[in-house]
């Protein structure tokens, strides 16, 4: 969504909330430190190292999402967020900085919306390449189930394509 605000994000999101703000404070870091405009394709991309909150303001801010391809999660439990914009080959990590103890929650969300995003994040070099633009691939019907899925996640047994929910690896450890 072009030029979205903070009521964009909650909209989309549900509620208000820190975990949210987060996510909003990060994509506004992002758009000053890159340049960034919204995303209509996989211009802009986000690896998130959580799934929290905060990735919904991270979809509706830069145009980021799981179905375009240009959101992808590498999941250690850090709010942090790579951010890349592929035509300049310009990118950073943010991460963002322990708040002060003690907050209750509320207190946790007044302080979020209150500083400004170089307050709350440190700014790293991204250590994640820059995965490849997402690829459409053919889809093959399972042998066993019946259904389709993409060819690049189907496996052979006996000469026929097995969906990974029919196809069991093989193993001589397994009793």
């Amino acid at each position: 969504m072009k030029n979205a605000t903070w009521s964009d994000c909650a909209a989309f999101h549900g509620h208000e909330c820190g975990g949210l703000t987060i996510g909003y404070k990060a994509a506004l870091y992002a758009i000053e430190l890159l340049g960034l405009e919204f995303s209509g394709d996989e211009e802009v991309c986000c690896i998130s190292e959580n799934d929290a909150c905060g990735v919904d303001a991270i979809q509706v801010m830069l145009g980021c999402s799981a179905g375009k391809g240009n959101l992808m999660f590498h999941l250690t439990g850090k709010q942090a967020f790579n951010i890349y914009e592929r035509r300049s080959g310009k990118s950073v990590r943010l991460v963002l900085r322990d708040r002060p103890a003690g907050m209750t929650r509320e207190e946790s969300f007044r302080y979020l919306q209150s500083r400004e995003p170089a307050e709350l994040f440190d700014v790293k070099p991204v250590s994640i390449p820059l995965p490849e633009p997402a690829r459409i691939f053919g889809s093959v019907k399972c042998a066993s189930c019946g259904e389709t899925c993409a060819e690049s996640f189907v496996h052979l047994a006996d000469g026929k394509p097995l969906c990974p929910d029919c196809y069991k690896p093989y193993s001589r450890f397994d009793v």
